[in-house]
């Protein structure tokens, strides 16, 4: 039986001031185009991308992080038919930069994914950064998992502070996810270095891949997204056969542009059951659940 690969590619994405929608309209369809020029089947894009759309707003608007979350709801249905109508254009799967979603439940930090077949599905960030919580006023969201089914790959996605937790990698494991897709927002190394390692500690625990797509540079007319620090990364555990030190590939900090690697899903069998060590099979023994609340995990179709 043929090995089961995928191409993803993690774009690190540089905060640009736009001057109309077209010119973000634009450029998106340029990072899509580059993103699958060699046949990638998954495209990744960072936490709050999207925020450089604030920059269309009027000044005012573009220092007030209260009024700008407002004013970016009239522009979600744009938002998301751009990248519908490209997923499709390109024949891949996009996660798009995730978006502030005003909700009667609350202000969630969602992530979208497109699928060639038309199809949408989303992940709400669970944990809240102190930026998030007590500046933005973001809410954390309902305690649910999705695990997209791509038909050539089954993923999961833990957005920035959640990839610190093990507790939902270990649930998107369990039902089924192979690849942990990690997008981030972080201001220092600091930030930047600890979602990179837990990235790399849920590799290694669940004996998956994950791959970590960051924002960088500067914005100064925007107090949400003003300083930027990051790097792409592709990670495995650290196996036999997978790599030695499970660093798949590795980006330049601060450099624009995409990271690409091909995944092979059929060696992930091949080390939960005949690694060095059984990481994951071990794992099932620990009892997780978090308390007063229930987690709840769904199988998304995107084919």
């Amino acid at each position: 039986m043929a090995d089961r690969k995928i191409k993803v590619a993690a774009y690190q994405y540089t905060i640009v001031y736009y001057h109309s929608l077209d010119e973000w309209r634009e450029r998106m369809e340029g990072l899509v185009r580059e993103g699958c020029a060699e046949g990638q089947h998954l495209l990744l894009f960072p936490e709050y991308g999207s925020m450089d759309l604030v920059s269309l707003f009027p000044k005012e608007i573009q220092q007030d992080i209260h009024t700008q979350l407002d004013e970016m709801q009239d522009l979600l249905s744009e938002f998301k038919g751009h990248f519908s109508d490209l997923a499709r254009k390109y024949g891949v799967i996009i996660v798009a930069p995730s978006f502030p979603v005003k909700e009667s439940a609350g202000l969630f930090n969602r992530i979208y994914v497109f699928s060639p077949s038309g199809k949408e599905g989303h992940q709400d960030k669970w944990w809240m950064t102190r930026f998030e919580q007590e500046d933005w006023g973001m809410s954390e969201a309902r305690k649910e998992l999705k695990v997209f089914d791509a038909g050539i790959c089954k993923f999961g996605i833990q957005n920035c502070y959640d990839i610190e937790f093990a507790i939902g990698s270990h649930y998107l494991t369990q039902a089924g996810a192979e690849v942990i897709l990690v997008p981030s927002c972080t201001e220092t190394i600091r930030g930047a270095t600890r979602v990179h390692v837990g990235a790399r500690a849920r590799a290694m625990e669940f004996q998956c891949y994950t791959v970590v797509a960051q924002i960088i540079g500067e914005a100064q007319w925007s107090p949400a997204v003003d300083v930027n620090y990051g790097y792409p990364a592709i990670y495995s555990t650290p196996d036999r056969k997978v790599g030695k030190e499970g660093i798949m590939a590795i980006g330049e900090a601060q450099k624009p542009g995409w990271l690409s690697r091909e995944l092979n899903l059929s060696l992930l069998n091949y080390v939960r059951t005949e690694g060095q060590v059984l990481n994951y099979r071990d794992h099932q023994r620990l009892l997780m659940n978090l308390e007063g609340e229930d987690i709840e995990v769904m199988v998304v179709d995107m084919i």
